[in-house]
């Protein structure tokens, strides 16, 4: 049977690129397990879903093999894991196309130069992203990730929820996560109380 992993990053991020390339390979929707998770961290519900499910004789499709994981390690231990329980892994967007079906060396070397150029893209990716933090340090401009929802939305949003809304419906609406929508929650108790004490001294 052929399943399928898609995964992004961040909640903004579109999966529809990933289905779609899915689809077409002939994967069915219910096949078809996603997360919107860092490449980090390996403990993602859509992939621990689809690795409880996969069966010997079953291939795993993914888009590109950094879909996985962007640290070769656990990556490689990941493709290995597979590969003892007689589950195939292909990539349908790799330039080093990769189908374990096909075993081999030049299979295996593929594999760890994808895993390698993953990591090391991470790698590159947080050290651009700390040379942006020091140059706006020097500038003393603010470094943080910038607030997902304002102030109107933030009191917006929790007038909803005080009126009866279901907190994930709201987060949906707003296009963002619910422990995001949390986060700005309490962002905004956190300006009332302190409007409020300002208004009483």
């Amino acid at each position: 049977m052929d399943l399928a992993y898609c995964r992004v990053s961040t909640t903004a991020q579109d999966l529809a690129r990933q289905i779609d390339a899915m689809r077409a390979a002939g994967v069915a929707e219910e096949h078809i397990y996603v997360d919107k998770r860092t490449g980090a961290n390996m403990d993602r519900e859509g992939l621990t879903a689809l690795l409880a499910f996969a069966r010997p004789g079953d291939r795993i499709n993914v888009l590109t093999l950094d879909r996985l994981g962007r640290n070769m390690r656990e990556t490689l231990n990941l493709v290995h894991d597979l590969t003892e329980r007689g589950i195939f892994l292909r990539t349908l967007g790799d330039k080093l196309a990769v189908d374990t079906i096909e075993s081999g060396p030049g299979t295996d070397m593929a594999i760890a130069l994808l895993a390698m150029f993953a990591q090391m893209e991470r790698i590159y990716m947080l050290e651009r992203a700390a040379g942006a933090r020091a140059a706006k340090q020097a500038r003393g401009l603010p470094t943080g990730r910038p607030a997902k929802l304002n102030a109107t939305t933030r009191a917006g949003a929790a007038q909803r929820i005080k009126d009866g809304a279901i907190p994930e419906q709201v987060a949906a609406d707003l296009g963002v996560s619910r422990s995001t929508l949390y986060r700005e929650l309490r962002k905004h108790r956190e300006g009332t109380a302190t409007a409020r004490g300002e208004s009483e001294s």
